[in-house]
């Protein structure tokens, strides 16, 4: 049996009339960038979201950089974030202008450690990126608190969170502003590229309108400079009609990662993943821990299954950020997490039999 790590083309063929119908509209009123099928799924996701408003980018990196940018934060500040994750969360800050500063992870849930944000603020701290990985919501009480007390601004990175919750409320609705990604990959994906902000704040979300269009509240009249930063029309079409599936396939990858708990519990060499108390996990990635992480990714290849490591290196031991001067031993829970991190195949359209085999066949390598 083959195991993809991802199979786009099922949950295509699930939708491809509707989906087609949906481009072919956005081609005949030739409202490609930004327009009313972008506005139309803004309206909804911020529905989605238990927020004010979304703003439609034109990926992640980008809401997270403008959401940033439109917070003020520019040279010489510090963002406080975690150094396991992908790297857009640090490149964020840095095209900014300012200066990423890393905070261990809990063991448990791979997230920020609440417990130790005060001792790495500073008089130049302007905010903290909590990052809701793998589609599990961070702890968020403390990191607001935390927040509130040193007068920081908090930026969700929601990138793979779409639809978690911390405690019922949303992910991305708890902070200043919440960013997402529509990789295609993603929870929520798009044909292409894509990103949202959603925030409660009125004055926060116009001035992100007008910084992905150049800085323009009225066409040719910039009062702000700006980005091209627009959602495509035929991408917010896309999302339009995916979202309204999302909280099914959301329900169907918590089955799946139920299946491969429940499977995999008795397997002593591995580490399963730890759906908080307080958090509604929406797996987007699966990874479990293990010791001997490359080689039972290759056994598990040789069995036909498709396996992913999110991520091989924190963005501490990556050369882009060797100037930070964080050598290995800065951070040792992350570093621990992404020499054991092996993901395994996860998307709504996994079937019972695929899952099945999977377990299988990772019980019979440590059998």
């Amino acid at each position: 049996m083959n195991v993809p790590f991802l199979d786009l083309k099922a949950q295509y063929r699930s939708i491809k009339e509707e989906v087609h119908a949906a481009i072919n509209e956005v081609i005949e009123n030739t409202a490609f960038a930004g327009g009313p099928f972008v506005a139309k799924f803004e309206q909804d996701f911020a529905k989605f979201c238990d927020c004010k408003h979304a703003i439609g980018v034109g990926n992640g990196t980008d809401a997270l950089w403008m959401a940033l940018v439109a917070l003020g934060v520019g040279a010489g500040d510090e963002v406080i974030t975690s150094p396991n994750t992908f790297i857009a969360t640090a490149e964020a800050i840095s095209l900014c202008g300012a200066k990423p500063v890393f905070v261990d992870v809990e063991e448990q849930t791979s997230n920020m450690n609440p417990a130790l944000i005060q001792a790495a603020i500073t008089k130049n701290t302007k905010a903290i990126i909590p990052v809701h990985l793998f589609g599990q919501p961070c702890n968020m009480d403390p990191i607001l608190e935390i927040a509130g007390k040193n007068n920081l601004y908090v930026v969700e990175d929601a990138c793979q969170a779409h639809g978690a919750q911390y405690k019922g409320k949303k992910a991305g609705s708890m902070g200043n502003a919440g960013c997402f990604s529509f990789y295609p990959g993603k929870n929520l994906g798009a044909f292409g590229e894509g990103g949202a902000i959603v925030t409660n704040d009125d004055e926060l979300a116009a001035k992100m309108r007008m910084f992905r269009d150049h800085g323009q509240a009225k066409k040719y009249y910039h009062d702000i400079i700006g980005w091209n930063a627009r959602l495509d029309g035929i991408q917010g079409a896309v999302l339009h009609i995916k979202l309204k599936y999302l909280p099914a396939w959301n329900d169907a990858r918590r089955k799946h990662a139920n299946d491969y708990s429940t499977g995999l519990a008795d397997v002593r060499d591995v580490i399963l993943p730890v759906e908080a108390d307080y958090a509604r996990h929406i797996y987007h990635i699966y990874a479990i821990r293990v010791k001997d992480r490359d080689k039972l990714m290759a056994y598990l290849g040789e069995k036909g299954i498709a396996c992913g490591i999110h991520y091989p290196v924190p963005v501490h031991l990556q050369k882009a950020y060797s100037f930070l001067g964080k050598g290995k031993g800065s951070f040792p829970v992350a570093e621990k997490c992404a020499e054991q991190y092996l993901s395994l195949p996860m998307f709504a359209e996994l079937t019972d039999e695929q899952v099945a085999y999977v377990v299988q066949q990772i019980k019979g390598y440590y059998a």
